[in-house]
């Protein structure tokens, strides 16, 4: 069976968008995979809306473009539910992963709330609580990438408690992700 996945990553300026996107795209290379991932860049600011994308195969991708049909939809702040449309394109097999408590998303959808794991282990930055490796480790679980993978890739980008409790974060969604609130279509 071919693996291709294209998962588009939705949140605002300063949650860390883009490095989830480059963080999955490199879990899945130390996998074997063919991966890549950008972002769309505008005038984007703290605050402002940013999309990222992440393409993962078990053949070389050749395809640059940004990612119009997504399979998967990661939607870190859920506000933007209330101002523009991330759900745009999604295959209607699709699923879509949210940071939220639970969510009414009419395709499959898992939800865990990533600001109270956050929180709770004190990976907040400036007040805010970081949540775009929590949200990582979730959606490891749901595409079966390994958490070891994910681990590596966040050793790469992290240092010191940083990276302890990224690490931390991603395992605990990992290992709830599971038991999260998921709707079927």
């Amino acid at each position: 069976m071919r693996l291709s996945l294209e998962i588009r990553f939705h949140g605002r300026g300063g949650q860390g968008v883009v490095t989830s996107a480059e963080l999955l795209a490199v879990a899945a290379g130390k996998q074997g995979l063919w991966s890549s991932a950008f972002p769309i860049y505008g005038a984007e600011r703290r605050g402002a809306e940013i999309e990222a994308y992440c393409r993962i195969s078990d053949q070389p991708i050749r395809l640059t473009s940004p990612i119009e049909n997504p399979d998967i939809i990661v939607i870190i702040d859920p506000t933007l539910l209330n101002i523009s449309n991330p759900l745009r394109g999604l295959k209607r097999e699709g699923k879509v992963l949210i940071n939220a408590k639970n969510a009414n998303i009419p395709f499959t959808t898992f939800a865990i709330d990533a600001y109270k794991i956050a929180r709770d282990i004190g990976l907040v930055k400036s007040g805010w609580p970081m949540v775009n490796v929590i949200m990582l480790g979730a959606l490891a679980r749901i595409i079966n990438l390994s958490l070891t993978s994910l681990n590596e890739a966040i050793d790469e980008e992290f240092e010191g408690k940083s990276a302890e409790l990224n690490k931390r974060g991603a395992e605990i969604a990992y290992k709830i992700v599971s038991e999260v609130y998921q709707l079927a279509v």
